[in-house]
């Protein structure tokens, strides 16, 4: 379930704009203040959105955005006050606020507001991974990783940037091998330098030598001229060798060689070439079993599994899911050009049940079919038929495509129903001015409860507390003894 952080000073605004986004979906955080609300988005950078109020004593919600701007927080920010002015709400939008709206605000706005905020967010995180990753500067912050499983993963990675080891990066097809690499140049001192990917199992054996290493024009027939390999053109840089496992047997002799001594021979050259690489190999099968049944050579698998990573499959970080299936429908809506906000809560759990055989790479495809197929705002389970013919079977996944309601026939605009809203009832609060029976409070506990909170509000420091009642400590204090507070207060102490 997604958090929201609602941020307010005033505890009935708090805990309405709370249960509004509780009952939207959502599950809502509580902060009094700016400072504790920057505290919670250190802590958590995982929060989806956050309702800020702008004004607040001690830090006001400008604040907030500033320091969070400063501390690179990127956390969607939508700002509620009282202050309609315009010199306000352009002073909001410029430091970076997704929205904003004046109290007191319908359900149904702050709600859409809150889905538009988290979509944006999404697509921009989008499209920050795809730039670090085009530029060299691919980090662990732009991989959706916050599983458990996928904790030693990042550390391993970021203790490999700090070296030019050899790293074998083992795991099934599809679970982001490539990106584990790009994590490791981009924390190294090779970061935004040429990182060269190959795919060695895609690679004709009699042009593997040649792609890798380069040939010489008239080497064979068809080299009408020189052609620069891979290696040379990830010169001061990464070579990563996807599918090492599927290099024929000779070309493991040169590449052990080049892994050796930093040199390269094209073919049809007299001479041989210095390179200066950092190679980071990846398998989906395990190189150990190749090199005893001597499909590999073992003297190349001890210097390429030098240090080893191996990255879990999907589903062994289930918790990663959500998160990747709001981003792909955020870039894969934005390139079909549809509105959709987000997938339903029974369709996530159908892909959360799924164990996902191709990782990630099916995952990405599966979202990409069902925003093709959908019409709604939200992906539905039947958007999903082939994850719901392999979960339930196939006669399952006809009845749920059958079941979709289609027109008989052309509405006229006349005879067109309405279209449903979700109605979000607000909760009723008791008016603080009455007592249970529903009669005028007296006074004297009116006043006494709002000494309690302001107690509780300013943490018990009597000199806030007597400033923000605007009477003196002395009064505060006889006040106190009067209500019978002084005695809860030393029991609280004690």
């Amino acid at each position: 379930m997604t958090r929201v952080l609602v941020v307010d000073d005033d505890p009935v605004q708090l805990r309405l704009t709370a249960e509004v986004a509780n009952r939207a979906g959502f599950k809502p955080l509580t902060a009094t203040s700016g400072e504790q609300a920057l505290t919670i988005l250190r802590d958590d950078r995982n929060i989806g959105a956050m309702i800020l109020d702008l004004v607040m004593p001690d830090l006001d919600g400008m604040g907030v955005m500033d320091a969070m701007r400063r501390e690179g927080l990127t956390t969607p920010v939508i700002i509620q006050t009282a202050n309609a002015s315009l010199e306000t709400v352009i002073s909001a939008m410029r430091n970076g606020a997704a929205d904003y709206f004046v109290k007191p605000v319908a359900p149904e706005r702050l709600v859409v507001s809150l889905r538009n905020a988290m979509k944006l967010d999404a697509l921009e995180a989008a499209i920050r991974s795809e730039r670090a990753r085009k530029s060299g500067t691919f980090s662990a912050s732009d991989m959706i990783a916050r599983a458990p499983s996928m904790e030693r993963v990042l550390t391993l990675c970021a203790k490999a940037g700090k070296s030019t080891i050899p790293v074998l990066i083992e795991g099934e097809t599809g679970v982001g091998k490539e990106l584990i690499a790009r994590i490791i140049q981009g924390s190294s001192d090779r970061a935004g330098k040429p990182f060269i990917t190959v795919n060695c199992g895609a690679i004709p054996p009699n042009l593997v030598e040649s792609v890798l290493f380069g040939h010489k024009k008239g080497a064979f027939t068809g080299a009408v001229a020189d052609q620069v390999g891979k290696f040379a053109e990830a010169h001061n840089g990464t070579l990563f060798l996807d599918e090492v496992g599927e290099l024929p047997l000779d070309t493991q002799v040169k590449l052990l060689r080049a892994l050796q001594d930093g040199e390269i021979e094209p073919v049809g050259a007299t001479r041989s070439e210095r390179v200066n690489v950092r190679v980071i190999s990846a398998t989906n099968r395990r190189l150990l079993n190749l090199a005893k049944s001597g499909e590999f050579r073992e003297d190349l698998y001890y210097r390429l599994n030098v240090f080893p990573i191996y990255v879990p499959p999907l589903r062994e970080r289930m918790e990663d899911i959500q998160d990747l299936v709001s981003m792909f429908t955020s870039r894969f809506a934005a390139e079909a050009g549809k509105r959709i906000l987000g997938i339903s809560p029974s369709a996530l759990s159908l892909l959360m049940a799924y164990d996902w055989p191709g990782n990630v790479r099916q995952l990405e495809n599966a979202v990409y079919r069902a925003i093709v197929l959908t019409d709604e705002a939200f992906l539905q389970s039947v958007d999903f038929p082939q994850i719901v013919a392999q979960s339930s079977g196939r006669d399952i996944a006809v009845k749920a495509i059958a079941a979709v309601p289609v027109p008989d026939g052309p509405i006229h605009i006349d005879t067109a129903p309405a279209r449903q809203r979700a109605v979000i009832e607000m909760p009723s609060v008791p008016d603080r001015f009455l007592d249970p029976t529903g009669e005028i409070a007296a006074l004297a506990e009116i006043e006494r409860a709002a000494i309690v909170f302001a107690i509780a509000h300013h943490g018990g420091r009597m000199s806030r507390v007597a400033r923000a009642l605007k009477i003196g400590r002395s009064t505060l204090y006889r006040k106190l003894h009067e209500y019978g507070l002084a005695e809860e207060l030393i029991n609280d102490a004690a």
